[in-house]
């Protein structure tokens, strides 16, 4: 099971065509980190005083885009993929997940403690009993944990 989570990671790294983007701060009335790679966002935000985490892909491929829920993977510098368990998609100008509470604080540490980068993938379990991958992206973790820990220490 091991070698099989460690070859799911590896091909969730290497499937994207975009670039790892870095970390970036914003703040305002609605603090915000985030990662923009062009073909995907990745962010944290204090959104009515609640850590929310938010996916977009902005061209989601056809499995994504016709779906109304999924799972939501994140994998950090390379280690074994961890899931979102079945969220609502909102489909508007791409494909939009949003998680809030105790799994978003949990991603937040994930997000701050990776060293290189960090693949976010939509997921589905097939008839099967396995996973596949939709719409990974990379995304850097250079300045993650600085951008992350504001929005933190706005969102309580």
């Amino acid at each position: 099971m091991r070698k099989v989570l460690s070859a799911m990671a590896m091909l969730l790294l290497l499937s994207s065509g975009a670039a790892a983007a870095e970390w970036v701060y914003e703040g305002g009335d609605t603090p915000i980190a985030y990662a923009d790679n062009g073909a995907a966002q990745f962010e944290f935000a204090c959104r009515g005083g609640d850590l929310t985490l938010g996916y977009f892909v902005r061209s989601p491929s056809a499995k994504v885009s016709g779906a109304a829920a999924m799972n939501l993977a994140i994998t950090p510098d390379g280690e074994s993929p961890r899931f979102a368990q079945d969220m609502p998609l909102i489909q508007s100008g791409g494909a939009w997940m949003v998680v809030r509470g105790p799994v978003a604080r949990q991603w937040a540490a994930i997000a701050q403690k990776a060293k290189a980068g960090m693949a976010v993938a939509f997921v589905h379990k097939n008839a099967k009993g396995k996973f596949d991958f939709y719409d990974s992206n990379d995304f850097g973790a250079g300045g993650s944990s600085s951008a992350i820990r504001q929005v933190l220490d706005r969102c309580g």
